[in-house]
Protein backbone atom coordinates (compact mmCIF):
# COMPACT_ATOMS: atom_id res chain seq x y z
CA UNK A 1 0.00 0.00 0.00
CA UNK A 2 1.44 3.34 -0.97
CA UNK A 3 2.05 6.13 1.91
CA UNK A 4 -0.28 8.25 2.62
CA UNK A 5 0.34 11.83 2.50
CA UNK A 6 -1.15 15.16 2.89
CA UNK A 7 0.48 18.65 1.99
CA UNK A 8 -1.18 22.07 2.87
CA UNK A 9 0.03 25.29 1.21
CA UNK A 10 -0.59 27.75 3.59
CA UNK A 11 -0.10 28.22 7.57
CA UNK A 12 -2.62 30.97 8.25
CA UNK A 13 -5.94 30.84 10.26
CA UNK A 14 -7.23 27.68 8.93
CA UNK A 15 -3.62 26.23 7.68
CA UNK A 16 -1.59 26.30 10.58
CA UNK A 17 -4.51 24.70 12.88
CA UNK A 18 -4.97 22.12 9.91
CA UNK A 19 -1.73 21.21 10.03
CA UNK A 20 -1.57 20.61 13.84
CA UNK A 21 -4.25 18.72 14.28
CA UNK A 22 -3.32 16.19 10.65
CA UNK A 23 0.22 15.99 13.05
CA UNK A 24 -1.37 14.74 15.99
CA UNK A 25 -4.28 12.46 14.77
CA UNK A 26 -1.99 11.56 11.79
CA UNK A 27 -2.03 7.68 13.22
CA UNK A 28 -5.60 7.18 13.74
CA UNK A 29 -6.23 9.18 10.61
CA UNK A 30 -4.07 6.38 8.75
CA UNK A 31 -1.44 9.05 7.63
CA UNK A 32 2.06 8.59 6.95
CA UNK A 33 3.49 12.10 6.79
CA UNK A 34 1.66 15.62 7.14
CA UNK A 35 3.84 18.42 4.65
CA UNK A 36 3.04 21.84 4.46
CA UNK A 37 4.21 24.88 2.14
CA UNK A 38 5.20 28.28 2.91
CA UNK A 39 5.21 30.66 0.80
CA UNK A 40 7.19 34.11 2.14
CA UNK A 41 10.32 33.35 4.68
CA UNK A 42 9.02 35.88 7.61
CA UNK A 43 11.14 36.08 10.88
CA UNK A 44 7.45 36.72 12.55
CA UNK A 45 6.33 33.38 11.22
CA UNK A 46 9.48 31.40 12.81
CA UNK A 47 7.91 30.21 15.95
CA UNK A 48 5.36 28.97 14.36
CA UNK A 49 7.22 26.96 11.52
CA UNK A 50 8.90 25.64 14.47
CA UNK A 51 6.20 24.55 16.45
CA UNK A 52 4.74 22.57 13.42
CA UNK A 53 7.99 21.03 12.40
CA UNK A 54 8.28 19.88 15.93
CA UNK A 55 5.21 18.45 16.20
CA UNK A 56 6.39 16.31 13.26
CA UNK A 57 5.28 18.19 9.68
CA UNK A 58 7.83 18.76 7.14
CA UNK A 59 8.68 22.17 5.19
CA UNK A 60 8.55 22.78 1.87
CA UNK A 61 9.28 25.96 0.14
CA UNK A 62 10.08 27.13 -3.60
CA UNK A 63 13.39 26.71 -4.46
CA UNK A 64 14.60 30.11 -5.07
CA UNK A 65 13.51 30.83 -1.20
CA UNK A 66 15.28 28.10 0.18
CA UNK A 67 18.26 30.73 0.87
CA UNK A 68 16.15 33.03 2.61
CA UNK A 69 14.44 30.80 4.90
CA UNK A 70 17.45 29.12 5.96
CA UNK A 71 19.11 32.71 6.75
CA UNK A 72 16.11 32.91 9.49
CA UNK A 73 16.20 29.75 10.86
CA UNK A 74 13.80 27.77 9.08
CA UNK A 75 15.36 24.61 7.45
CA UNK A 76 12.70 23.57 4.44
CA UNK A 77 13.07 19.73 3.36
CA UNK A 78 11.05 19.82 0.18
CA UNK A 79 10.77 21.89 -2.92
CA UNK A 80 7.22 23.13 -3.79
CA UNK A 81 6.36 21.05 -6.97
CA UNK A 82 8.11 17.73 -5.21
CA UNK A 83 5.67 18.11 -2.34
CA UNK A 84 2.84 18.43 -4.40
CA UNK A 85 3.82 15.65 -6.48
CA UNK A 86 4.45 12.93 -3.65
CA UNK A 87 1.20 13.95 -2.19
CA UNK A 88 -2.10 11.64 -1.58
CA UNK A 89 -4.00 14.76 -0.75
CA UNK A 90 -3.43 18.70 -1.36
CA UNK A 91 -5.34 21.20 0.72
CA UNK A 92 -5.21 24.32 -0.46
CA UNK A 93 -5.59 26.94 2.71
CA UNK A 94 -4.17 29.95 0.63
CA UNK A 95 -6.10 33.31 0.99
CA UNK A 96 -8.74 34.44 -1.62
CA UNK A 97 -8.14 33.93 -5.63
CA UNK A 98 -4.50 31.66 -5.36
CA UNK A 99 -6.54 28.26 -5.06
CA UNK A 100 -8.23 28.86 -8.11
CA UNK A 101 -5.10 30.27 -9.76
CA UNK A 102 -3.05 27.34 -8.15
CA UNK A 103 -5.73 24.86 -9.98
CA UNK A 104 -4.90 26.17 -12.84
CA UNK A 105 -1.01 26.62 -12.73
CA UNK A 106 0.08 23.65 -11.06
CA UNK A 107 -2.56 20.90 -9.74
CA UNK A 108 -3.87 19.90 -13.46
CA UNK A 109 0.01 18.84 -13.89
CA UNK A 110 -0.68 16.29 -10.74
CA UNK A 111 -4.27 14.41 -11.26
CA UNK A 112 -2.52 11.36 -11.82
CA UNK A 113 -0.95 10.73 -9.39
CA UNK A 114 -2.57 12.83 -6.05
CA UNK A 115 -5.85 11.36 -5.05
CA UNK A 116 -7.56 15.12 -5.00
CA UNK A 117 -7.13 18.85 -4.01
CA UNK A 118 -9.28 20.61 -1.43
CA UNK A 119 -9.67 24.71 -1.42
CA UNK A 120 -11.57 26.80 0.91
CA UNK A 121 -14.22 29.00 1.03
CA UNK A 122 -13.56 31.55 -1.01
CA UNK A 123 -12.15 29.89 -4.00
CA UNK A 124 -16.06 29.12 -6.03
CA UNK A 125 -15.95 27.35 -8.39
CA UNK A 126 -12.53 24.88 -7.92
CA UNK A 127 -14.27 21.94 -7.19
CA UNK A 128 -17.74 20.48 -6.09
CA UNK A 129 -19.09 22.18 -2.99
CA UNK A 130 -18.67 20.08 0.50
CA UNK A 131 -19.35 20.24 4.10
CA UNK A 132 -19.17 17.53 6.36
CA UNK A 133 -22.36 16.01 7.95
CA UNK A 134 -24.37 17.68 5.16
CA UNK A 135 -23.93 16.27 1.59
CA UNK A 136 -21.42 13.32 2.05
CA UNK A 137 -23.73 11.24 -0.01
CA UNK A 138 -23.17 13.44 -2.84
CA UNK A 139 -19.54 12.87 -3.08
CA UNK A 140 -18.61 9.94 -5.93
CA UNK A 141 -15.25 8.17 -5.47
CA UNK A 142 -13.12 8.73 -8.81
CA UNK A 143 -14.93 11.78 -9.91
CA UNK A 144 -14.78 14.31 -7.66
CA UNK A 145 -10.92 15.20 -7.61
CA UNK A 146 -11.54 18.48 -6.41
CA UNK A 147 -13.78 19.69 -3.35
CA UNK A 148 -14.24 23.07 -2.33
CA UNK A 149 -14.92 23.20 1.53
CA UNK A 150 -17.60 26.05 1.93
CA UNK A 151 -17.64 28.87 4.12
CA UNK A 152 -17.54 28.68 7.95
CA UNK A 153 -20.97 30.36 8.02
CA UNK A 154 -22.04 28.74 5.23
CA UNK A 155 -21.16 25.27 7.80
CA UNK A 156 -23.86 27.20 10.21
CA UNK A 157 -26.58 27.74 8.04
CA UNK A 158 -26.52 24.64 6.27
CA UNK A 159 -26.71 22.74 9.94
CA UNK A 160 -29.17 24.48 10.85
CA UNK A 161 -31.36 23.82 7.56
CA UNK A 162 -30.67 20.44 7.69
CA UNK A 163 -31.17 19.46 11.14
CA UNK A 164 -34.36 21.40 11.72
CA UNK A 165 -36.16 21.23 8.66
CA UNK A 166 -34.72 18.34 6.19
CA UNK A 167 -34.85 15.76 8.33
CA UNK A 168 -31.50 14.36 7.34
CA UNK A 169 -32.87 14.55 3.27
CA UNK A 170 -35.21 12.05 3.49
CA UNK A 171 -38.41 15.03 3.33
CA UNK A 172 -36.74 17.95 1.59
CA UNK A 173 -40.13 19.82 1.01
CA UNK A 174 -40.70 20.44 4.24
CA UNK A 175 -38.46 23.53 4.24
CA UNK A 176 -40.68 25.80 3.07
CA UNK A 177 -38.36 28.89 2.96
CA UNK A 178 -35.22 29.80 5.35
CA UNK A 179 -33.86 33.32 6.31
CA UNK A 180 -30.61 34.31 7.67
CA UNK A 181 -29.11 37.39 9.04
CA UNK A 182 -24.86 36.59 9.54
CA UNK A 183 -23.46 39.11 12.21
CA UNK A 184 -20.23 38.41 11.42
CA UNK A 185 -17.21 39.49 13.74
CA UNK A 186 -14.45 41.94 11.87
CA UNK A 187 -11.27 39.94 11.33
CA UNK A 188 -9.60 37.10 13.17
CA UNK A 189 -7.52 37.82 16.21
CA UNK A 190 -4.17 36.56 14.26
CA UNK A 191 -5.16 39.23 11.62
CA UNK A 192 -3.42 42.93 11.59
CA UNK A 193 -5.66 44.56 8.70
CA UNK A 194 -9.47 45.25 7.94
CA UNK A 195 -10.70 45.75 11.35
CA UNK A 196 -13.51 47.87 11.11
CA UNK A 197 -14.97 51.22 13.42
CA UNK A 198 -17.85 50.50 13.40
CA UNK A 199 -21.04 47.87 12.71
CA UNK A 200 -20.90 47.90 8.61
CA UNK A 201 -23.53 46.14 6.41
CA UNK A 202 -23.43 44.27 3.77
CA UNK A 203 -25.35 43.84 -0.15
CA UNK A 204 -26.95 41.40 -1.19
CA UNK A 205 -24.98 39.99 -4.41
CA UNK A 206 -27.81 37.48 -5.40
CA UNK A 207 -31.22 38.64 -5.98
CA UNK A 208 -32.67 34.67 -5.60
CA UNK A 209 -30.57 34.27 -2.33
CA UNK A 210 -29.16 37.68 -0.99
CA UNK A 211 -25.66 37.45 0.53
CA UNK A 212 -23.22 34.58 -0.58
CA UNK A 213 -23.84 32.68 2.28
CA UNK A 214 -27.19 31.07 1.39
CA UNK A 215 -25.70 31.32 -2.50
CA UNK A 216 -23.36 28.89 -1.25
CA UNK A 217 -25.71 26.60 0.83
CA UNK A 218 -27.94 26.67 -1.98
CA UNK A 219 -25.33 24.91 -4.03
CA UNK A 220 -24.02 22.67 -1.47
CA UNK A 221 -28.05 21.33 -1.35
CA UNK A 222 -27.83 21.21 -5.02
CA UNK A 223 -25.18 18.36 -4.98
CA UNK A 224 -28.24 16.75 -3.53
CA UNK A 225 -30.64 17.53 -6.08
CA UNK A 226 -32.08 19.79 -3.64
CA UNK A 227 -33.63 22.75 -4.87
CA UNK A 228 -34.23 25.26 -1.65
CA UNK A 229 -36.16 28.32 -0.59
CA UNK A 230 -33.13 29.95 1.34
CA UNK A 231 -32.59 33.77 1.88
CA UNK A 232 -29.59 35.28 3.68
CA UNK A 233 -28.35 39.35 4.86
CA UNK A 234 -25.39 39.81 6.24
CA UNK A 235 -22.92 42.54 8.26
CA UNK A 236 -20.02 42.95 10.03
CA UNK A 237 -19.47 44.33 13.74
CA UNK A 238 -16.17 45.71 14.94
CA UNK A 239 -15.70 42.38 16.89
CA UNK A 240 -12.86 39.91 16.79
CA UNK A 241 -14.49 36.83 18.31
CA UNK A 242 -17.01 34.71 16.90
CA UNK A 243 -19.73 35.21 14.27
CA UNK A 244 -23.88 35.00 15.15
CA UNK A 245 -26.36 33.54 13.08
CA UNK A 246 -29.86 34.32 13.15
CA UNK A 247 -32.12 31.76 11.74
CA UNK A 248 -35.99 31.63 10.87
CA UNK A 249 -37.36 28.46 9.12
CA UNK A 250 -40.84 27.83 8.00
CA UNK A 251 -41.87 24.45 7.44
CA UNK A 252 -44.47 21.91 6.15
CA UNK A 253 -44.82 19.36 9.30
CA UNK A 254 -46.10 20.98 12.38
CA UNK A 255 -43.17 20.93 15.33
CA UNK A 256 -43.02 22.01 18.87
CA UNK A 257 -40.16 23.69 20.61
CA UNK A 258 -39.38 20.10 22.21
CA UNK A 259 -38.81 18.67 18.95
CA UNK A 260 -36.17 21.61 17.77
CA UNK A 261 -34.51 20.91 20.88
CA UNK A 262 -34.12 17.11 20.17
CA UNK A 263 -33.52 17.32 17.02
CA UNK A 264 -30.56 19.75 17.83
CA UNK A 265 -28.89 17.48 20.21
CA UNK A 266 -29.36 14.27 18.52
CA UNK A 267 -26.70 16.09 15.54
CA UNK A 268 -23.30 15.36 17.12
CA UNK A 269 -22.00 17.99 15.24
CA UNK A 270 -24.28 20.66 16.60
CA UNK A 271 -23.20 22.31 20.23
CA UNK A 272 -25.90 23.43 22.60
CA UNK A 273 -25.52 27.04 24.80
CA UNK A 274 -26.89 28.92 26.96
CA UNK A 275 -24.08 31.18 26.93
CA UNK A 276 -24.97 34.65 25.14
CA UNK A 277 -22.25 36.25 24.66
CA UNK A 278 -19.80 35.21 21.87
CA UNK A 279 -16.40 36.20 24.01
CA UNK A 280 -17.59 33.68 26.37
CA UNK A 281 -18.24 30.68 23.71
CA UNK A 282 -15.10 31.74 22.44
CA UNK A 283 -13.50 31.46 25.26
CA UNK A 284 -14.68 27.85 25.99
CA UNK A 285 -13.13 26.75 22.53
CA UNK A 286 -9.68 28.63 23.44
CA UNK A 287 -9.44 26.50 26.78
CA UNK A 288 -11.31 23.50 25.66
CA UNK A 289 -10.59 22.97 21.83
CA UNK A 290 -7.48 21.65 20.12
CA UNK A 291 -5.62 25.09 18.69
CA UNK A 292 -8.49 26.72 20.81
CA UNK A 293 -10.71 25.71 18.17
CA UNK A 294 -14.59 24.25 18.02
CA UNK A 295 -15.11 21.89 15.20
CA UNK A 296 -18.72 21.69 15.77
CA UNK A 297 -20.67 23.05 12.69
CA UNK A 298 -22.51 25.49 14.98
CA UNK A 299 -23.20 26.29 18.16
CA UNK A 300 -27.14 27.26 19.53
CA UNK A 301 -28.02 29.49 22.14
CA UNK A 302 -30.94 27.22 23.67
CA UNK A 303 -32.66 30.13 25.09
CA UNK A 304 -33.32 31.83 21.97
CA UNK A 305 -35.36 29.30 20.04
CA UNK A 306 -38.78 29.57 19.74
CA UNK A 307 -41.59 28.00 17.98
CA UNK A 308 -44.49 30.26 15.98
CA UNK A 309 -47.92 28.83 15.29
CA UNK A 310 -46.15 25.49 14.85
CA UNK A 311 -44.61 25.96 11.70
CA UNK A 312 -42.16 29.06 12.30
CA UNK A 313 -38.68 27.93 13.66
CA UNK A 314 -36.37 31.05 14.92
CA UNK A 315 -33.44 31.46 17.11
CA UNK A 316 -29.66 32.94 17.51
CA UNK A 317 -26.51 30.42 16.93
CA UNK A 318 -23.07 31.21 17.23
CA UNK A 319 -20.53 30.10 14.20
CA UNK A 320 -17.01 28.64 15.18
CA UNK A 321 -15.27 30.25 12.95
CA UNK A 322 -12.94 27.96 10.65
CA UNK A 323 -13.46 24.69 13.25
CA UNK A 324 -16.21 23.14 11.12
CA UNK A 325 -13.94 24.40 8.30
CA UNK A 326 -10.91 22.36 9.80
CA UNK A 327 -13.21 19.30 9.96
CA UNK A 328 -14.46 19.55 7.05
CA UNK A 329 -11.32 19.94 5.51
CA UNK A 330 -9.79 16.53 7.20
CA UNK A 331 -13.04 14.91 6.65
CA UNK A 332 -12.65 15.86 2.60
CA UNK A 333 -9.08 14.59 2.83
CA UNK A 334 -10.01 10.95 4.11
CA UNK A 335 -12.62 10.31 2.04
CA UNK A 336 -10.03 11.19 -0.74
CA UNK A 337 -7.72 8.65 1.03
CA UNK A 338 -10.15 6.07 1.85
CA UNK A 339 -13.52 6.45 -0.02
CA UNK A 340 -15.04 3.66 1.91
CA UNK A 341 -13.50 3.84 5.33
CA UNK A 342 -13.02 7.46 6.26
CA UNK A 343 -16.45 7.75 8.10
CA UNK A 344 -14.90 5.07 10.89
CA UNK A 345 -11.45 7.01 10.81
CA UNK A 346 -12.50 10.26 11.63
CA UNK A 347 -14.26 9.05 14.46
CA UNK A 348 -11.31 9.61 16.08
CA UNK A 349 -11.70 12.91 16.36
CA UNK A 350 -14.99 12.44 18.24
CA UNK A 351 -13.48 14.05 21.51
CA UNK A 352 -13.30 17.48 19.95
CA UNK A 353 -16.67 18.04 19.70
CA UNK A 354 -19.11 19.40 22.51
CA UNK A 355 -22.47 18.36 23.11
CA UNK A 356 -22.67 21.27 25.54
CA UNK A 357 -20.50 24.66 26.17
Amino acid sequence: MSRKIVHVIGTGTIGEPLIGLLCDYKNQLGVDEVTFHKNSPLKSDRPKIHGLVHRGARLATDENRNTDFRKLGMDPELETEEAIRRASVVIDCTPKGIGNYNKQEFYHRFEDTVNGFIAQGSEDGFGKKYARGVNDRALVSGRDKYLQIVSCNTHNLACIAKTLALYNDSDPDNLLEARFVCVRRANDLSQVGNYIPAPQVGKHSSDLYGSHHAVDAAALFKTLNMDLNLFSSAMKVNSQYMHVLWFNLKVKEPVTLNDVKDRLRANLLVAMTTKDMTSTVFSFGRDQGHYGRILNQTVVVEQTLNVRKDHEISGFCFTPQDGNSLLSSISGAEWLMFPHSYEDKIQCLGDLFFQEI
